[in-house]
């Protein structure tokens, strides 16, 4: 093929002999202006994706090799899904780099959320993960809410050197370089593939920021304990909240249950009456009945009235956790689906949700 050609989609190296291999492109995508793969054409015009041959461990070495360089890191994470949009070992990926922590998707937040508020939660969070960003901040990439400010953050701490983008899959990461390029590029700078479908940008894809510097946006790391690994493409963008979340308030008495469509349940199991409030996709059916016909509501109508799921029989059972909830608000966190906040406690609740999704309670970020 001569000269080294990379998909503008994914950054991965074009080929044109094996279909089934990532990079493939037909010969006479070559004679185009901006060369895309067959990947992130299929993404872009069809929003469905082959199966790829890139494993996890070829994005891990990939941000392994972070720590040699001397760089800015821009760490996004979903805000909507903090803890299962964080990035695992993100301290020993960023050696000695400064990191600038992103709160991606601000707009999806009711509008009664204080961001302020928000941003200190994000800032003790992150010290509970064992990292300490040099800023803060929230922006929402796709409305374009404080990308001036994210842009202005960046170029005073870079000092000059590259920058690279990092996070798990689907937090926006390749949205907000293109929210940059719209904003502060040149009309030529090709646009980066983005979908709802885990793992989009399949190799580094760097944009030049000046004559000796560039940013980088890296692979998402794919987080196995998402709810996103347990559904469809298309009941993915159900459970993935497209506009402003509307919190959904149960007052709730010990011996209740409610269901977050087929991937959740919650269980009050003990304690004085509480409130539960719903954080979640619009579009999640909830459902709440007695703790005692649970089991046999999920068990008549997982796939049905309790979907997604439609196919409940792929989740391979359910796995129970109980918990001890404290006076202070609490959020009861099911990654990649929403949260649900405990106020009135102490209560025992136990947790239902497939095995492999991740459960775990948090201070309320509310």
């Amino acid at each position: 093929m001569g000269e080294k050609i990379v998909c503008s989609g994914c950054g991965v190296e074009i080929q044109t002999q094996n279909k089934q291999e990532i990079g493939y492109a037909p010969p006479a995508a070559l004679e185009r202006e901006v060369v895309i793969c067959q990947r992130c054409y299929r993404l872009k015009h069809y929003n469905e994706v082959p199966d790829i041959s890139l494993s996890d461990d070829d994005f891990l070495r990939m941000l392994n090799e972070l720590n040699t360089k001397d760089a800015l890191l821009v760490n996004i994470v979903d805000i909507v899904d903090f803890d299962g949009s964080w990035l695992e070992g993100l301290p020993r990926f960023a050696g000695n780099n400064p990191v600038l922590l992103l709160g991606n998707k601000a707009d999806l937040l009711p509008k009664s959320v204080k961001k302020n508020k928000v941003i200190n939660w994000m800032k003790r969070r992150a010290k509970e993960y064992g990292l300490k960003p040099v800023e803060t901040s929230l922006i929402s990439a796709s409305s374009k809410d404080s990308i001036e400010e994210a842009a202005a953050l960046i170029d005073s701490l870079r000092r000059g050197r590259d920058v690279y983008v990092i996070g798990t899959t689907n937090v926006g990461k390749s949205t907000f370089i293109n929210t940059l390029i719209d904003q502060f590029g040149e009309s030529e700078t090709p646009r980066i593939t983005t979908s709802t479908i885990p793992g989009t940008t399949l190799a580094m894809i760097n944009i030049p920021l000046d004559e000796t510097a560039e940013l980088y946006d890296t692979p998402g790391i794919i987080n196995p304990q998402q709810a996103a690994h347990f559904v469809t493409p298309k009941e993915l963008k159900q459970i993935t909240p497209q506009r402003e979340i509307k919190p959904k308030v149960y007052q709730l008495s010990a011996g209740q249950t409610l269901f977050l469509a087929g991937l959740g349940r919650v269980d009050f199991h003990a304690g004085e009456d509480a409130s539960f409030i719903v954080y979640a996709s619009n579009e999640i059916p909830l459902h709440r009945t007695k703790t005692e016909k649970a089991d046999q509501l999920y068990a008549d109508h997982a796939g049905t009235m309790l979907s997604p799921p439609a196919d409940a029989e792929t989740l391979g059972g359910m796995k129970m956790q109980e918990w001890r909830i404290p006076s202070e608000k609490t959020d009861i966190v099911f990654a990649g689906l929403g949260w649900v906040t405990v106020q009135g406690g102490p209560v025992t609740v136990r947790t239902h949700a497939p095995d492999g999704i991740g459960v775990t309670i948090r201070e309320s970020i509310i």
